[in-house]
């Protein structure tokens, strides 16, 4: 769902990390509060503060982003799921939890407080803003007129409120990955006790409210007004992009759900390498090239030294030594230590590796038990493993 980016602070023990592709949405939001509200809104205000208004106003609103997926990742933790990042990207933001739910009662109370977080701080916004057009003295002469009288601090809340308010509801769609398509499995899940049956139904209600979006997006586009929606070729283009995300966003979904429960109960060593090819940590990138991934089809070996696991090194690592340095350096010197390795044991759940796999973004994992190496679990052996049950049913 998300590409790339950089860590930004921790908050709750949640890494906090910021896309590239936010910076975009980032600058379009600002470009469009500058452009076609506050500066319209506020002729008399200063270019400078039109646009410290637009930065300022597009920044709280993020930050009311991250406070919506804040709230899923603590109710996520105090429900016992695991949650390492939120990563806020150009669709708004998503929490990183590491695992399915394991109930529908507990997905459905980690979802909806996303959406009533984002309702609550709509209507505070919009009261402290009503508060502050009390205090000032505002008379409603005209709606253009009466909204131009407003202060900085009252144009953002005024702003902040309904914009969270829109957000809450929105969320509520009920279209995978938003809130509301998690919301209507946890329902379908209770009512069938089948998570993968009730994934299946949820993600097909969101393929058709996302084709839903994309169709209307692409007559607003061109030209034809929608109610509510209006109508023009950015916002149809928009709106056909959020539907063409979620479109592929629920069959993720579901495809994600259908290989858990493939794999689940399947221990890892029923899946592992057993007897994969391992190298000393003594060999010269030179020998490991040559002897090792020249003569095999595999791309990373497991280096051990006296049948213990120190370290992975991979051909990624040998294009990092420049060729004229192959016979003088050693596997030692280009190998990931096995300390920053992310290793499974052979009766660990084959769905938590492949877990593992995926939010490592690995393609092989040492497989340890008792410190000594007993295979490596790969992911095309998972795949293969995966072709060959869907094959058979």
């Amino acid at each position: 769902m998300v590409g790339s980016g950089f860590k930004l602070i921790k908050i709750f023990g949640i890494s906090i990390y910021i896309d590239w592709s936010w910076f975009l949405i980032f600058l379009l939001v600002t470009w469009t509060l500058s452009t076609a509200l506050f500066g319209p809104l506020h002729p008399d205000w200063s270019p400078l503060v039109t646009w410290g208004a637009a930065i300022l106003a597009s920044l709280l609103f993020f930050f009311s982003v991250l406070l919506h997926e804040l709230a899923h990742s603590l109710v996520a933790i105090a429900r016992g799921l695991p949650v390492k990042r939120i990563t806020l990207f150009i669709f708004g933001g998503v929490s990183n939890i590491e695992r399915e739910p394991p109930s529908p009662a507990t997905e459905f109370l980690v979802t909806i407080v996303g959406p009533l977080t984002s309702l609550i701080l709509g209507v505070l916004f919009l009261f402290l803003g009503g508060s502050q057009l009390n205090l000032g003295g505002i008379t409603f002469g005209g709606t253009t007129q009466a909204l131009s009288q407003l202060d900085l601090l009252t144009t953002l809340l005024l702003w902040l409120g309904p914009i969270n308010i829109i957000l809450g509801f929105f969320n509520l769609i009920p279209a995978f990955p938003l809130d509301g398509g998690r919301i209507l499995r946890s329902i379908f899940w209770a009512a069938t006790d089948n998570l993968r049956r009730a994934t299946r139904w949820a993600a097909a209600i969101s393929q058709v409210i996302a084709w839903g979006l994309i169709i209307l997006g692409i007559t607003m586009a061109f030209g034809v007004q929608i109610p509510i929606l209006g109508t023009g070729l950015i916002s149809g283009l928009w709106l056909a992009f959020i539907g063409w995300f979620l479109k592929n966003a629920a069959a993720q979904s579901y495809r994600q759900v259908v290989v858990a429960d493939m794999l689940e109960g399947i221990p890892v060593s029923r899946l592992m390498y057993a007897n994969a090819p391992t190298v000393s940590p003594n060999q010269t990138v030179s020998q490991l090239v040559y002897d090792n991934i020249m003569g095999t089809n595999e791309h990373a070996f497991p280096v051990t030294e006296n049948n213990k696991l120190v370290g992975l090194v991979s051909l990624e690592d040998v294009r990092k030594i420049p060729r004229d340095d192959w016979d003088v350096t050693r596997v030692q010197s280009v190998m990931t230590p096995v300390n920053d390795l992310t290793i499974v044991s052979p009766r660990e759940d084959a769905t938590d590796a492949f877990q593992k796999l995926t939010q490592k973004d690995v393609n092989q994992m040492p497989v340890v038990q008792n410190g000594e190496l007993v295979g490596i679990l790969r992911r095309r052996d998972i795949m293969r493993w995966l072709q060959m049950q869907s094959d058979y049913s």
